[in-house]
């Protein structure tokens, strides 16, 4: 069983910058699709960013290209959104994510608890 844990959200200024972290155990990184979600009140849940298993694919919405940036750190068994030039329609509670397949646009089976994120024009 993978638990997914996210932390880093909060309250920020349009412009400024966040970085989510998602810790993961029962399972190591290197054997795990991850992605970040998101869901904005009264709006379906968006995939936003997301790394295959074996870091070689990368899945970007088309509305954070260039803003936001998926990573992780193997050892940490940590993923990580960081966010710049944040923007309003950026708010939302951003969900951490892990599937066993290799397909990042497959269905994911693990999720965290959600970390909210808020922008103030």
């Amino acid at each position: 069983q993978v638990q997914l844990v996210e932390s880093g959200g909060g309250w920020v200024q349009a412009g400024g910058s966040l970085r989510l972290s998602c810790a993961a155990s029962g399972r190591t990184l290197s054997t795990l699709t991850m992605a970040w979600f998101r869901q904005a009140p009264g709006k379906e849940r968006q995939l936003v960013a997301a790394i295959s298993w074996d870091g070689a694919s990368t899945k970007y919405a088309d509305s954070v290209k260039g803003r936001l940036t998926i990573s992780r750190d193997i050892p940490k068994n940590t993923m990580y959104l960081q966010m710049e030039s944040l923007a309003p329609e950026d708010t939302a509670i951003y969900y951490c994510a892990a599937r066993t397949g290799s397909n990042v646009l497959g269905v994911y089976d693990y999720w965290g608890q959600g970390t909210q994120v808020i922008v103030s024009s």
